[in-house]
């Protein structure tokens, strides 16, 4: 099977979310990191808070009962299809779902109180330009918090997976590689601070997780939702079928039974305007 991959690289051009599929491969280890990125975004009741690169709404999930009903929350999107997701997660009035490319806000200068960017920034084409973005669109004072993946030997569900598919298709590599691409803690800060934004900090955290079994892992990719599982999906089936034995047998160091636990590691960066 082959396919193209639509803005934001996490679902094939034309086609619509699995939101399922999405939460088990990617959701499910996203959330387990929100409450810190919030935490450093200063998200509290009554904020005016852009969620960049929103998805299917994790981040916004956390954000909306921390706001209040006073609060205001924009959810933006480069990718209409994942929007469409998001809004049938959260029916809050105070959730606004918005078609926007991070590095181009439709919004006025000084806009919100804090903005956050959830396992999104990385796939920026200039994260630098993303970043600029996000400190005109806030308040003096305000603050903005992301959070990218760390290597790929740190973030072994995705990186042993994006090792192999780019051996086999190594003009794809780029795609695959495009998670980790902020991986580097001093790249980060300075990014952060050519941005112009005080008080930057940048601090890797690591939470674990578990899976049910390699089945269950590899069922939420065959979905073909994230870039990653998107590029897999490039191969012929016999292919996909080798790939999955090959990282089956690398991943078996984290299996207990047929229980998976793995530990997963984030960069978390915030600024303050």
């Amino acid at each position: 099977m082959k396919t193209s991959l639509a803005p934001g690289f996490h679902v094939a051009a034309g086609r619509s979310v699995d939101s399922a599929a999405y939460d088990q491969s990617t959701g499910q280890w996203s959330r387990l990191f929100v409450p810190s990125v919030l935490d450093a975004a200063g998200v509290d009741q009554g904020c005016r808070v852009l969620d960049v690169a929103t998805g299917t709404g994790e981040a916004a999930l956390a954000i909306t009962p921390a706001i209040g009903a006073s609060g205001l929350l924009v959810g933006a999107d480069i990718a209409p299809a994942m929007l469409e997701s998001a809004r049938t997660r959260l029916r809050q009035a105070a959730f606004l779902p918005v078609a926007a490319d991070g590095q181009a806000l439709p919004f006025a200068d000084g806009s919100f109180d804090a903005v956050i960017c959830q396992l999104g920034l990385q796939f920026f084409p200039d994260p630098g330009l993303g970043l600029m973005e996000f400190r005109r669109v806030l308040r003096d004072g305000g603050r903005v918090a992301i959070c990218v993946a760390s290597t790929p030997d740190r973030v072994p569900l995705w990186g042993i997976l994006a090792e192999v598919l780019g051996r086999l298709l190594p003009e794809q590599r780029h795609i695959v590689q495009l998670s980790f691409s902020l991986s580097d803690k001093a790249r980060l800060e300075q990014l952060f601070a050519a941005s112009g934004f005080d008080g930057v900090r940048v601090e890797r955290q690591q939470r674990d997780g578990v899976l049910a079994s390699f089945d269950e892992y590899w069922k939420s990719l065959a979905a073909g939702q994230g870039s990653i599982a998107q590029v897999c999906l490039m191969l012929p089936e016999t292919k996909r079928n080798e790939v999955r034995e090959e990282v089956r047998a690398r991943l078996a160091q984290f299996q207990s039974n047929e229980t998976l636990r793995v530990r997963m590691e984030m960069l978390i960066g915030s600024g303050r305007k």
